[in-house]
């Protein structure tokens, strides 16, 4: 089984939390709920069926040519999967994936993937963020030109620059803050008719649904919401937003570093295999692309969204890879963003020389000063109230 290791996405080893191996510890881990929740909502100890559950020990192979035949990879995985419970214990099988069908499952999973990513994403845009508070601190009276439609404008300060990156990861971190995940549970046309007739009563679909979500650390949504794409485009939105604003961070720092600009350097750069006097800002290059890769993404999951029945022919289809490639990016970029600025430094002579090509301009120093100051404290108190057990 060939393996996609990185060659042509070089901030990839950031993102193992959306691996194929990731997705199936998950899809394995929602099967493992629906059974302790099963167990919840008859009164019956199910934990040594929920445990015989093992990701480890599927035939991957098979996985692959069943996702294949089913066009979906649960249907192989829930046999394998009855295979390992039956193991324990006659009739154990039975209890695996009982009245799911496969959209609850790869759903719910991803959900729990992105979940997962967004999370260790929003840890590195803390570092990202208290990197840039200290820098803005730091260049907050370091006089420089502003730039619009790309000619000098007025006078402002890098420190207002590093806010505006600042205020940036802010967004990007209430936004994971504000996204929900929500579990998926509907039965094989989202009634959970299925679950009611398994439980002998009205109303155990709800009951399951809320177990369930309670046993995977996820949000009942009180319903089920096959076609009803909105907690996914929700996700995906977060995690567009995420790299959309660190690439354009990243489209902003490889500007200043620019040969004839040189107004930022970064810690680590790379080379040129035919220019050897190059030292390219690969971190900033890397978000730009990442950020630009993200709209293509999200525009897949937003059409995926204009879908009809209680399961479409292939609109579904088309969101798995599109939402774990934006989660994907988001990550990949706030691991890439943290380390560009720990370690970005500004060169205050590059810095006065350009603004010394615009000195007709008018220039009123103390004005821009305390402006700057009062949008440097700003962001800073915005990154600070939305981290407050992270932030120094």
């Amino acid at each position: 089984m060939a393996d996609d290791w990185g060659l042509l996405e070089p901030l990839g080893a950031a993102a193992s939390a959306t691996s194929d191996d990731a997705v199936l510890a998950a899809l394995v881990e929602v099967e493992r709920g629906l059974v302790r929740a099963w167990g919840d909502v008859l009164g019956d100890n199910l934990s040594a069926v929920a445990a015989a559950l093992d990701a480890g020990a599927l035939d991957r192979e098979a996985l692959l040519a069943g996702a294949r035949s089913g066009g979906v990879p649960v249907i192989a995985l829930v046999e394998q999967l009855r295979a390992q419970a039956e193991a324990i214990g006659e009739g154990a099988g039975d209890r695996v994936h009982a009245g799911a069908t496969s959209q609850d499952i790869l759903d719910s999973a991803l959900v729990l993937v992105a979940r997962a990513a967004l999370a260790e994403a929003r840890g590195h845009l803390v570092i990202a963020g208290a990197a840039l508070v200290a820098l803005a601190a730091q260049e907050r009276d370091t006089g420089s030109i502003a730039r619009t439609l790309g000619q000098h404008a007025e006078p402002t300060t890098i420190g207002v620059s590093v806010a505006g990156w600042l205020d940036g990861v802010s967004s990007a971190i209430e936004a994971v803050d504000g996204t929900v995940f929500p579990v998926q549970l509907g039965g094989a046309v989202g009634t959970g008719a299925a679950f009611d007739r398994i439980a002998g009563r009205a109303g155990a679909a709800a009951e399951l649904r809320a177990a369930l979500a309670a046993e995977l650390g996820l949000a009942d949504p009180g319903r089920a919401w096959h076609t009803e794409r909105s907690p996914i485009l929700r996700i995906a939105g977060t995690a567009a937003l995420v790299a959309t604003t660190l690439g354009r961070i990243g489209r902003e720092v490889a500007f200043l570093a620019r040969t004839e600009i040189g107004e930022v350097a970064l810690a680590s750069t790379g080379g040129s295999s035919a220019m050897p006097h190059k030292r390219n800002p690969v971190d900033a290059v890397l978000l730009t692309a990442n950020g630009l890769r993200a709209p293509g993404l999200i525009a897949t999951v937003h059409a995926a969204s204009v879908s009809q029945d209680a399961r479409p022919p292939g609109e579904w289809h088309a969101e798995w890879q599109a939402l774990r490639g934006l989660v994907r990016l988001a990550l990949e970029s706030a691991a890439a963003a943290a380390g560009l600025a720990g370690g970005l430094t500004i060169d205050r002579d590059a810095v006065a020389r350009n603004a010394a090509m615009s000195a007709h301009l008018e220039n009123h120093p103390a004005p821009t000063l305390a402006a700057s100051a009062r949008i440097v404290a700003a962001a800073t108190e915005r990154f600070r109230s939305l981290t407050p057990k992270d932030a120094s």
